[in-house]
């Protein structure tokens, strides 16, 4: 028998044949909008994707990276929780689902799943891909307006993926609010830059207040070590381009570096990592610069040499957004 494709495979699969029949101009002018969206400021009242071509420019162009960087903060966050598995998820402004489909390459199994969005030619297409993938044949795909209105039925787990940066600073407050009020468990993840940190800074804050514990990145619930416009929270995820992926952008290497920025936080006691590598290991000749986000909570630079034995191979395959020291 075959062995049964991972996720990520699986989707790239379902994302194959999305653009057939899509003009390749009409398709990069739908991307190169969403970029400008992606990177700028969309009032709630006008959603980002309006018909089919968005959404095919859309799954092609963002899914599979949104889809890594949500595994990458979902696996952080599993690290973090060990004996914990959701028994429900709720994706908020889930769009065609790449949560979803994180959520089922994180923890086996089936479990009821909702994706809220507002934008139904994007539910409709996330219903048309996940039916590739059995842990999610029965997912619900609402359409319902994200923000200040917005009601939510309790949950184990809440993700909100690329969502923060689409709403208004009082949606932003009530959107939190509600998940954090719904769920056992909340991830959050946003672009990787300055403003998309800061949002979610701002979230972890109300996290915190809510009662939660932060599991991942940080190694603590206390405030961040980092001093506010002097450098920004965030990590990398690689991405693997398709053909498809790698027409639709441009682009002609085979893979593409997403960054982002998250919080995970839990309303059960969970472990957080005893620090976590916040930049990019620094590899030199008989050494490893490691700067690590701690406990205490600070941000400081370790030094890992030959002497350290064990721990110094495995300084040398560690990667930017790890726990340090690894697990025995």
């Amino acid at each position: 028998m075959n062995a049964p494709a991972l996720p990520a495979e699986t989707l790239r699969t379902a994302l194959a044949g999305l653009l057939d029949g899509l003009p390749p101009r009409q398709a990069s002018r739908a991307v190169e909008r969403l970029i400008a969206s992606y990177r700028g400021a969309t009032p709630t009242d006008a959603p980002i994707l309006r018909d089919r071509a968005d959404v095919a420019a859309y799954a092609a162009y963002r899914m599979p990276a949104t889809f890594e960087a949500v595994r990458s903060a979902l696996e952080a966050f599993a690290d973090a929780v060990p004996e914990w598995a959701p028994g429900g998820h709720l994706d908020l402004g889930g769009g065609t689902g790449a949560a979803a489909w994180a959520v089922t390459a994180t923890w086996d199994g089936e479990r009821p799943v909702t994706v809220l969005d507002w934008a139904e030619p994007a539910l409709a297409l996330g219903r048309e891909i996940a039916a590739a993938n059995p842990a999610l044949r029965n997912v619900q795909w609402q359409r319902s307006r994200i923000g200040a209105a917005l009601t939510l039925e309790s949950t184990d787990l809440v993700t909100v993926s690329y969502v923060l940066n689409e709403l208004t600073a009082p949606d932003r407050t009530a959107l939190v609010d509600a998940a954090a009020a719904a769920a056992r468990a909340v991830v959050i993840v946003e672009p990787g830059t300055p403003d998309g940190y800061a949002r979610v800074l701002e979230a972890r804050d109300r996290l915190i207040a809510a009662g939660f514990h932060i599991a991942a990145p940080c190694p603590h619930s206390a405030a961040c070590p980092i001093v506010p416009g002097t450098d920004w929270c965030h990590f990398s995820a690689r991405v693997s381009r398709s053909s498809l992926h790698r027409q639709v952008k441009g682009g002609s290497l085979p893979y593409e570096d997403e960054k982002f920025s998250y919080v995970a936080a839990a309303r059960f006691p969970v472990e957080p990592a005893p620090a976590r590598v916040v930049r990019k290991p620094q590899i030199r000749k008989g050494q490893v610069l490691l700067d690590l986000c701690e406990t205490e909570p600070s941000l400081n630079r370790a030094t890992v040499t030959k002497r350290h034995g064990d721990l110094y191979k495995a300084a040398r395959d560690a990667d930017w957004g790890d726990a340090w020291p690894p697990a025995p």
